[in-house]
């Protein structure tokens, strides 16, 4: 069975923010809509302490590459729809076989 993952890392400038609260309500909404649209793992992971810059890091699990890609894709667009923010950088990285470990070398814990 062919597992195909997706690791990406955008950064958002946040024009309108005039504190760090401002900005954190912008990029949890975006976060928000993300998770709430897509199911995936979404979180800020950069730029905690300026006010209009962020960094956000999505994961992303699929069954086929294709469906991979148009998950990528409506991420993408929904991060540059987004009134509040602008998108400057989007850096996808995609997992293939090679780089994911082995069921064979897991450990199993057993249940409770």
């Amino acid at each position: 069975m062919a597992i195909h993952v997706g690791v990406v890392s955008l950064e958002l400038h946040v024009p309108g923010a005039r504190s760090l609260k401002d900005k954190r309500r912008a990029v949890r909404s975006l976060i928000e809509r993300m998770h709430r649209r897509f199911r995936v793992s979404v979180a800020e992971t950069g730029y905690h302490d300026l006010h209009q810059r962020a960094e956000v890091s999505i994961a992303v699990v699929a069954a086929d590459g294709g469906e991979l890609e148009r998950l990528l894709d409506g991420l993408r667009g929904l991060a540059e729809e987004t009134s509040e923010a602008l998108l400057l950088r989007w850096q996808p990285r995609l997992l293939g076989e090679g780089d994911l470990t082995d069921a064979s070398d897991a450990t199993v814990i057993p249940e409770p």
